[in-house]
């Protein structure tokens, strides 16, 4: 069993930045896929970003150039850096921890940008 606990949402301004944080409890995290999706209201939630155990990271190509996702393997933590943020990338941000074919889910965190 994981639990995630996600932490760094808010409200700001277009052209602004965000870190998004997601703590990890469990002894899996290094050896899992993590990463980040969201939903905005009325839609399917998304794939984000998404970092692997070896390092490999990949991004959807609406955030692409403006977020990073890096990951504290000896901490159990990963992090969405979101610049130049943009109205619609309003959503509830879930952190996500897959291993073994079994997802784990953050509570989720919403993100608000004001144009």
């Amino acid at each position: 069993q994981v639990q995630l606990v996600e932490s760094g949402g808010g409200l700001v301004q277009a052209g602004g930045s965000l870190r998004l944080s997601c703590a990890a409890a469990g002894s899996i995290f290094s050896r899992a896929v993590t990463g980040w999706h969201r939903q905005a209201p009325g839609k399917r939630r998304e794939l984000v970003a998404v970092a692997t155990s070896g390092g490999i990271t990949d991004y959807a190509a609406s955030v692409k150039g403006r977020f990073t996702i890096s990951r504290d393997n000896a901490n159990n933590t990963v992090h969405l850096q979101m610049n130049s943020l943009k109205p619609e990338d309003t959503a509830v941000y879930y952190c996500n921890v897959r291993y073994s074919s079994f997802d784990y889910w953050g509570q989720g965190t919403q993100v608000t940008v004001s144009s």
